[in-house]
């Protein structure tokens, strides 16, 4: 075994105090080996007319064996999970089956609920997302840019037979600074579409938002408008269907803000839900508009959940507690807000606290 050899010397002087460190090469012959540290065979050396004391120690260059990485197991449905099986350069090319309106009339803008067909060619799982290509070119004459929508439909789809896929889109129009009336490219190309019309999809895409494993676990969601897609397609698997491998036994608690009653979505099912699952299922509603709190303010989605801060705090310090953000940006500094205070309390800096959380995957936040 080679060995590099150290010597620590000390060295003693009758007729100086302050005599200069000395080191010294020493044979490897002349050692002697043990169990426990290496010493010289003898104590003293003389080097001219002092006496040096010698004490060696050897380390080998031999490298320690590797640290085995610990591989990171997933709380969410990762297993098998495929993403971008199809790329903007070669989108699958899907059918519209249904396109229809979801909000009424006098809503402040409109949201569309569409069904495509991919006939099993995009095998996704509840909390991804696919590209949009819409049709035409840009300014530019180049195609246009994939758009990516989260999916509103569980892996099974709208029909049940892993063949669709569904999106809830909001039809973009505004006016510029200019008074020009803008139009937002995909979302109108999208809320146009006619049943048998071709839209190019990518995707699958995202793990960001996939759910928890645990059939046992309390899962949080917080939306607002369209950010309630995923949140349909994790409602949907929990109580509108069967599973040999998942049942759900936990405590689903929906949060989701709109403008108007008239911008709600989806509320005829999440009724059906909670008539069907009602220790199961919690869904509140934030109106902005027509709703406000004891102190006059609007009623935002973190303004509701102010009103069960201390029992979402407590939800929020167990391990299988997962909170899930979609939709507007602003929200989760509003829920920032709410919990310092709360963390606070029991000695806990919130801020610390949510990136243990992030660590542990049970804080998940796709906004825009």
């Amino acid at each position: 075994m080679a060995a590099t050899m150290n010597a620590a010397v000390s060295l003693t002087s009758s007729s100086s105090s302050s005599f200069p460190a000395t080191s010294c090469a020493i044979a490897p012959e002349r050692i002697r080996f043990t169990k426990g540290a290496l010493f010289y065979k003898s104590n003293n050396v003389v080097t001219g007319k002092r006496v040096v004391s010698i004490r060696a120690e050897t380390t080998t260059d031999t490298p320690p064996p590797p640290v085995k990485k610990v591989e990171k197991i997933s709380k969410k449905n990762e297993e098998g999970v495929i993403v971008n099986r199809y790329r903007p350069k070669e989108p699958y090319t899907g059918k519209v089956l249904l396109n229809t309106k979801i909000t009424a009339d006098d809503a402040p803008g409109e949201t569309w609920h569409m069904l495509f067909s991919h006939d099993g060619e995009i095998p996704y799982r509840e909390g991804q997302s696919v590209g949009v290509i819409a049709d035409g070119i840009d300014k530019n004459g180049k195609p246009h840019k994939v758009r990516l929508y989260s999916i509103a439909s569980s892996a099974l789809g709208d029909l049940g037979n892993s063949e669709t896929v569904s999106l809830c889109v909001k039809r973009l129009v505004y006016t510029n600074d200019a008074g020009e009336v803008v139009k937002g490219v995909c979302s109108n190309f999208l809320c146009d579409l006619t049943p048998g019309s071709a839209v190019k999809l990518t995707g699958p895409v995202g793990k960001e938002m996939l759910m928890p494993k645990d059939p046992n676990a309390t899962v949080i969601m917080l939306a607002t408008g369209t950010g309630i897609a995923p949140f349909r397609s994790f409602l949907w698997k929990m109580f509108f269907e069967k599973h040999e491998d998942y049942e759900f036994n936990g405590l689903a608690w929906l949060f989701l803000g709109v403008p108007t009653t008239s911008s709600l979505l989806y509320q005829e099912e999440f009724d059906k839900m909670k008539a069907k699952a009602p220790e199961n299922f919690r869904v509140d509603y934030a109106i902005s508009r027509e709703q406000a709190n004891d102190k006059g303010e609007k009623m935002y989605i973190q303004t509701r959940m102010a009103q069960y801060a201390p029992e979402l705090w407590e939800l929020l310090k167990k391990d299988n507690t997962f909170v899930y953000m979609c939709g507007l940006k602003g929200m989760e500094k509003g829920i920032d807000d709410i919990m310092v205070s709360l963390a606070a309390n029991d000695g806990i800096d919130w801020f610390d606290y949510k990136k243990q959380l992030k660590k542990a995957e049970q804080w998940n936040v796709e906004v825009y």
